[in-house]
């Protein structure tokens, strides 16, 4: 556990300031009741409006100064007068590359309240943690005779036997401490050469892991087991490109990307972490005060678990579900309530449990 973590804020674009307030104002509460816990919160204000005015996404110094926090809260970024692959290479790739964020935890969690699309979704609880640092994301190809007839687009798959082993194992650990089995997602029956070296360095890892029942499923069969059989899943275990497709279905199973958080980790702890909501910044809404905050204040509660308070995790999750249940939701649920309605609720929970109720 950290004493007093340092936390680098990072509100960005849209609804991102909006939700972001909701989550300090929760760490604010925390801290006001808990008398265990304490942080130290700075802000950075750079966002798309930073790039119009300063032609980059961050300052040259930006990586320096983010490096010497504890974890990084993360809103969201993105706005129409700016592209959106230089808010992703140039803001959100820098950070989880240099600071070797090669995790990305994804709970999959319906939470009673909340309508999913599947008639028997109660039992929906699993975790997809994807490789975050290279894979189909690598920066690695280019164009040749561009704009003619004979234009070709490479994109190179780049896959490390380092960089596969040490998120299976990061994967297997999951799996061991929860008792579920790992199911790894390929596609090697096809893709012969990247995902054939994954398989074999992955089910390497599984021979140190004999306690832990593991899996091996095509990607395309496992998207439809997804649908049809989600409660089977535990962990499950993919590419940088499969997870992310993977993960944004798994939300759509429990309720869509506005309640679901994310995790950007580095294991070793040598760098910061970054904690943040999957929904984006959702201009078409910013504003309007409509915005709903559980995401964000999800993502949080994955930061203070990171930083070695499970157990408020859990008051978090706690509220959250007390919240639903008293009727509390925004536009997105189906309810009329306000992001800061609902940010109150949860916290309204959380400090009750901290006074010692139970909710």
């Amino acid at each position: 556990m950290i004493e007093e973590p340092s936390i680098a804020i990072l509100p960005g674009d849209g609804i991102g300031p909006e939700v972001m307030d909701e989550a300090v104002a929760l760490l604010k509460d925390i801290e006001e009741y808990d008398p265990s816990f304490s942080c130290e919160m700075t802000s950075f204000l750079w966002d798309s409006n930073y790039y119009l005015e300063n032609g980059r996404m961050m300052p040259e110094d930006g990586l320096d100064q983010l490096r010497s926090f504890d974890a990084i809260l993360f809103g969201a970024m993105g706005a129409a007068h700016v592209p959106d692959d230089v808010t992703v290479w140039e803001f959100i790739m820098p950070i989880r590359k240099n600071f070797q964020q090669y995790i990305n935890y994804r709970p999959v969690k319906k939470l009673r309240g909340i309508q999913s699309p599947l008639i028997n979704s109660d039992a929906v609880d699993f975790v997809i943690i994807r490789e975050n640092a290279e894979g189909e994301y690598s920066n690695s190809g280019g164009k040749l005779y561009e704009y003619t007839e004979e234009a070709v687009a490479i994109q190179n798959t780049i896959m490390t036997e380092k960089g596969i082993k040490r998120a299976a194992q990061f994967a297997f650990e999951q799996a061991r401490e929860k008792g579920v089995k790992l199911t790894n997602a390929t596609k090697s029956n096809a893709v012969i050469h990247t995902m054939k070296f994954w398989d074999e360095v992955v089910e390497r890892v599984s021979k140190e892991y004999k306690d832990v029942h593991y899996e091996k499923v095509y990607i395309d069969a496992l998207a439809a087991l997804f649908v049809q059989k989600p409660q089977s899943f535990g962990v499950v275990f993919a590419s940088n490109l499969f997870g992310d497709i993977l993960s944004d279905l798994g939300s759509a199973l429990v309720g869509g990307l506005g309640v679901s958080p994310s995790a950007n980790i580095n294991p070793t702890g040598e760098f910061p972490s970054m904690f943040e909501p999957v929904h984006g910044s959702a201009p078409d809404i910013a504003g309007k005060g409509i915005a709903n905050p559980m995401a964000q204040i999800w993502s949080t509660a994955l930061m203070l678990e990171h930083l070695g308070r499970s157990d408020l995790h859990q008051l978090i999750i706690n509220a959250i579900v007390k919240a639903l249940a008293e009727g509390f939701k925004t536009k997105d649920l189906g309810g009329d309530h306000s992001t800061t309605e609902m940010g109150a609720a949860i916290r309204k929970y959380v400090v009750k449990q901290l006074q010692g109720a139970v909710v």
